[in-house]
């Protein structure tokens, strides 16, 4: 077998397990599965709304799968892996179920594709698109399409960022195709771009370190001085020197002369007797 003729047998395989899986597991709110070829077998990933009513009870409804897709579709020893699906309202696959069970309830299909859409905005979507076609009001068949958001319709980031779903609606006149895709809310697209404002560059201006004040220095308290020693620091004490004989005498006559009554010392001096 060629390579192309291996890829393409592989990819009819996937389709036809997807198939079956939605048709098996529709009441448990199937929301897609992934298919990894690994040495040890096939290794089939099953996301849904309720991972409980996929095991059964008892692992009676998984195991009942996994022999399914050993004997019809001859995969090599499949191990089946049941995750829940999250926010349902997120997935393609969930929300377009619950547009074809809504459509086949009787629900008008213009309010029917609002309030998916609605829903899938609040659940915070960057966008969505609903395409309802089929027998819608009368005998004709339509297309109706509903979009809200942004949504990329090519090129590489339509195929990997974009969640899809696709079911059918059963009604009298016919069925009616119900086709969603949806744009997550983590998703960066490759166009997304803004525009920052350059940052303000201030200019560094360099400052002297300021200089440190001068550490007092404590000076020690004067000591107390005792009283001989401040006598002994006080100005010293003039002694007279000695004076001559005749400096003494004539000072003490000076005296004597002083020491006499005023009247004597006025009147003359006697004469001395012969």
């Amino acid at each position: 077998m060629s390579v192309e003729k291996k890829f393409v047998a592989e990819g009819l395989s996937k389709a036809l397990v997807n198939e079956y899986l939605a048709e098996e597991l529709e009441r448990a709110g199937y929301g897609g599965m992934v298919m990894n070829r690994t040495p040890m077998g096939t290794q089939i990933t099953v996301y849904a709304e309720k991972p409980g009513m996929v095991i059964g009870k008892g692992g009676k409804l998984i195991r009942k799968i996994t022999r399914d897709l050993d004997r019809k579709f001859h995969l090599d020893n499949p191990q089946i892996d049941v995750q829940d699906v999250g926010r349902g309202d997120l997935n393609g696959r969930v929300v377009a179920n619950r547009l074809a069970s809504s459509l086949e309830r009787g629900w008008y299909f213009r309010k029917a594709g609002q309030s998916m859409m609605r829903r899938v905005m609040d659940a915070g979507a960057l966008g969505c698109e609903i395409v309802i076609s089929g027998k819608l009001t009368g005998p004709r068949s339509r297309t109706e399409k509903f979009i809200s958001g942004y949504i990329k319709h090519s090129g590489k980031p339509a195929i990997d960022l974009v969640d899809k779903g696709y079911s059918v609606a059963v009604k009298k006149l016919g069925v009616i195709g119900c086709q969603v895709r949806i744009i997550p809310p983590d998703v960066r697209l490759p166009d997304d771009f803004r525009i920052e404002k350059p940052p303000v560059v201030v200019p560094v201006v360099e400052t002297k370190p300021a200089a440190k004040p001068p550490v007092p220095v404590e000076t020690p308290a004067p000591e107390k001085k005792s009283d001989l020693d401040q006598l002994l620091e006080s100005e010293p004490v003039a002694v007279p020197s000695p004076l001559d004989e005749s400096s003494v005498k004539a000072n003490e006559s000076v005296t004597e002369d002083a020491s006499l009554p005023e009247e004597m010392a006025d009147s003359e001096p006697c004469a001395k007797e012969e």
